[in-house]
């Protein structure tokens, strides 16, 4: 799994929402070393998304930030929490390792562990 800029953007935004209750977003661009251009683009995403309003030029969190998992805001942003993806999904070909159970199996296993600790893991716990 590769984490998006935008995706690290968003779950710092987040976190700091969730320090400070509201924030401008040149606090919150500043605090998280976030380009000031790409955090306008990321809250847009989480205030469409429903997890954040802004108001009179301050932003705040629209969720408690115990509801937030990490694993829906890099699903948001990145798609499917997948380690590995063998080229037989794309459709092209059988992938070679498919025909290994237990290598498969390692690989589905770890895919397994990381979408439960992303899942299990809320903003708030991260704040």
């Amino acid at each position: 799994m590769k984490l998006s800029l935008r995706s690290e953007f968003a779950l710092l935004s987040l976190i700091h929402l969730s320090r400070n209750k509201t924030s401008s977003a040149a606090e919150t661009a500043s605090t998280q070393e976030i380009p000031v251009e790409a955090l306008a683009e990321i809250l847009s995403v989480l205030g469409q998304a429903g997890y954040v309003n802004q108001v009179e030029g301050r932003i705040a969190l629209s969720k408690d930030a115990d509801q937030i998992s990490v694993a829906e805001i890099i699903r948001l942003f990145d798609g499917a929490l997948a380690p590995l993806e063998p080229i037989s999904s794309k459709g092209y070909a059988i992938a070679p390792m498919d025909k290994e159970e237990k290598l498969i199996g390692l690989f589905e296993h770890i895919q397994q562990e990381i979408v439960e600790r992303l899942e299990g893991t809320s903003i708030a716990r991260l704040a």
